[in-house]
């Protein structure tokens, strides 16, 4: 994929938030770009929920697809009331950044909280009050980023592969980007071939962090396996993982996406094992789920981004799986816990010059698709 830089696009200061599926909190960052180079990235943080807010967020994951079809969601007082603080830790978030920089932005992109993702339904739901944000930062925000996409048949969802190859111009092709959020997702970038620019791959592979998350919340009282310690103490149950790897999601081709939610079933299906063994069969979930896939040519080295790459006992499991490299994406030079927040600046800046976020290979929408609601500050 490339895009022509005969059109001048002023670069702007835009500062990207994200929300992941892990329930963590707000990763914020800054960048400037013109929606095809990013020119430099500044300050980033995460933001991190209260306990009681992520307890909130946990809940409206299972009652969210009670919403549609049925009362609608601003009938919900206790939903409004969680939107509104959900959005005020993300004006917090911005504030904090931009005192980091020492400037203001030009742009906010704000992905919001997922809490439904049902492409094949029609249905993506980000929560976040992005006129609440606009007023209170003062800069003008462009938000509701993958509904487009879902309307035009595509599945919504990964958005960070146009961000990935943006980064990867200087890299030897193939290359993948594995994000290891709450959900697993891989950008895989092949060189150009026959006149044809370069191909782009992408989609989500299978569970990250979510049922590790929810299973070590479970047993330990801590909403993650922290140091990857549950996993490395146990032993991974081959025929546990075997069936799971039997769902049909697995056999699927790319492009294609997930809700959070989609194998929750799973934790009920090894309540038989320990604490630890059931962490270490979960971790190579990911990790086989991510073999499991069928890519055009094996990637010469796997950069991994997202929560993933910090649990020793994830990187072990990959390193065994993947038959390539495997290193985080800050190796080189990148930040790993800010790369999602940036890419939804640039895709905010991609939104505003009406530039494509999503491609036939990325989301699986029959032609290259802008998307993106527009909210100016008051």
């Amino acid at each position: 994929m490339s895009e022509s830089q005969e059109t001048v696009r002023p670069f702007q200061k835009v500062i990207g938030l994200m929300s992941g599926t892990s329930l963590d909190g707000v990763d914020a960052a800054w960048l400037e770009t013109d929606g095809i180079t990013v020119r430099s990235d500044g300050p980033s943080l995460t933001l991190p929920y209260d306990p009681a807010l992520r307890r909130r967020l946990r809940a409206l994951l299972d009652r969210a697809p009670t919403y549609l079809p049925g009362v609608g969601p601003d009938e919900d007082p206790d939903l409004q009331a969680i939107i509104h603080d959900l959005t005020m830790r993300h004006v917090m978030a911005v504030e904090a950044v931009t005192a980091q920089a020492g400037m203001k932005a030009d742009l906010i992109g704000f992905h919001g909280q997922t809490v439904l993702h049902a492409p094949d339904q029609g249905l993506t739901w980000q929560i976040g009050d992005a006129n609440l944000l606009a007023r209170c930062t003062g800069v003008d925000v462009v938000a509701d980023f993958r509904s487009a996409d879902v309307k035009a048949g595509g599945q919504g969802a990964p958005l960070v592969p146009v961000y990935h190859a943006a980064l990867a111009g200087h890299l030897a092709l193939p290359v993948a980007f594995l994000n290891i959020g709450g959900v697993a997702n891989v950008t895989w970038i092949g060189p150009s071939t026959a006149g044809r620019e370069s191909l782009i791959l992408a989609g989500d592979t299978g569970p990250g962090n979510a049922l590790l998350d929810d299973w070590a919340l479970r047993h330990t009282g801590t909403p993650c396996d922290v140091d990857g310690r549950l996993a490395l103490a146990g032993r991974v149950s081959e025929t546990h993982l075997a069936r799971f790897l039997a769902h049909p999601f697995f056999a699927q081709p790319l492009p294609k996406s997930l809700d959070r939610q989609h194998f929750h079933t799973f934790l009920e299906q090894i309540s038989d094992l320990s604490p630890e063994d059931g962490a270490a069969t979960l971790t190579a979930l990911t990790a086989e789920s991510v073999a499991a896939l069928s890519l055009p040519d094996s990637p010469r080295r796997w950069l991994i981004c997202g929560g993933g790459r910090c649990n020793p006992a994830m990187m072990t499991a990959l390193k065994r799986a993947l038959s390539a490299e495997v290193v985080p994406v800050d190796q080189f030079g990148w930040n790993g816990d800010a790369l999602e927040a940036q890419c939804f600046g640039f895709l905010a800046v991609r939104s505003r010059y009406g530039l494509p976020l999503s491609f036939p290979g990325t989301t699986g929408v029959p032609a290259p698709i802008t998307g993106g609601t527009f909210f100016p500050a008051m």
